[in-house]
């Protein structure tokens, strides 16, 4: 089976060295319009081969769409004459809108995925060959996609050792807004605040692990999140909405000195972990 990747950055890359522990089941193909990408996945071995062209990864019995929201939803448009046995499956981190582009006559093609994993690193040098395994895979709408089309897609999932979960896509993007999209906000703005004080470099120089586990992932792509934060503005919001009352809730509690109540409100947020 030809897998296509389009996009060998992180999460195609890692796709690609999962995919190549059965060298007899599938030939890897990879797509990248950036170069250097190009270069370091042939040299990082992520890849069997790279496409020549738009026409070779379009005559993959696989193609995977590891690529920003946007660009989902532009290559969808290109792939209409796919053929009818193809399986389209993308990783986009919205699905609601991906969802409503892809056109009537390819959507049984289509197995619209997130994997819940990632770093904040990117590009083909952060590819990590388990990044995939025990994660939970969302695949959204189900009822959409062919029968064949999400056996071949399920057979891939279980084999790079993902933990599929179905939902439906406008359910999706709400639990995403606050279990991914809204930390990465909190972490941008946990970074941009310690910058801008007046010597951010001793503050930085007495930060423990705390800060650095909160501000990690603000080291992640600002063009990927962009992209991410706009295609799902109304979940964001009102995912930072809610932390903002409950940041506005611990402020008064400090202000009027309410510790015991403060201490309440931490340890409901202690049961957090209970559930994880």
């Amino acid at each position: 089976m030809n897998i296509g990747i389009i996009g060998l950055g992180l999460m195609g890359g890692s796709l690609g060295l999962s995919l190549k522990k059965f060298p007899n089941n599938y030939t890897i193909v990879g797509y990248d319009h950036n170069k250097e990408h190009q270069k370091d996945a042939l040299k990082l071995n992520l890849i069997d081969k790279l496409a020549k062209n738009f026409n070779e990864i379009k005559a993959c019995d696989v193609i995977v769409l590891t690529i920003p929201v946007d660009a989902i939803i532009k290559i969808t448009q290109a792939l209409k004459d796919i053929d009818h046995n193809c399986t389209i499956i993308d990783f986009g981190s919205s699905k609601e809108k991906i969802d409503a582009s892809i056109p009537i006559e390819i959507r049984h093609n289509f197995v619209t995925s997130h994997p819940m994993t990632g770093t904040e690193k990117f590009g083909p040098t952060a590819a990590i060959e388990e990044l995939y395994k025990n994660h939970i895979m969302v695949v959204c709408n189900p009822e959409k996609s062919g029968k064949r089309q999400k056996e071949v897609a399920l057979k891939i999932f279980n084999d790079i050792e993902s933990k599929v979960v179905f939902m439906g896509a406008k359910e999706h993007d709400r639990h995403a807004a606050f279990i991914s999209h809204m930390p990465h906000a909190v972490s941008y703005a946990i970074a941009n605040s310690v910058m801008k004080q007046e010597d951010p470099k001793s503050i930085i120089a007495l930060a423990g692990g705390g800060f650095k586990s909160m501000s990690r992932i603000a080291k992640s792509s600002p063009t990927m999140w962009e992209d991410i934060f706009r295609q799902n503005k109304e979940n964001l919001l009102e995912s930072i909405e809610a932390f903002n009352k409950e940041m506005q809730l611990c402020q008064k509690l400090i202000e009027e000195e309410a510790w015991e109540e403060l201490h309440h409100w931490m340890s409901d947020a202690n049961l957090l972990h209970d559930i994880l």
